[in-house]
């Protein structure tokens, strides 16, 4: 269970960092709580990196949580 939470953060980082250009690498944590599920349900077949998840995120726009979808759109703005 900790290495699957472990692998989710880092593909969470992975994904946000490049695409939202976020300094230091830093994905909000409220992004981080709030797309949990959707990653696990939607995107946890995605290899990390490049912008990969944010893209499926992307593809699954009409799937994704309103609370996922509302702390992405937080972050880009």
């Amino acid at each position: 269970m900790r290495l699957s939470l472990s692998l989710l953060l880092i593909a969470l980082c992975s994904f946000a960092a490049p695409a939202l250009a976020l300094p230091g690498n830093q994905i909000p944590d409220e992004v981080k709580e709030k797309c949990k599920a959707d990653y696990a349900k939607l995107c946890s077949g995605v290899m990390p990196g490049g912008g990969r998840i944010l893209a499926c995120f992307q593809a699954h726009k009409e799937e994704v949580s309103p609370d996922c979808r509302d702390a992405l759109a937080k972050v880009k703005n």
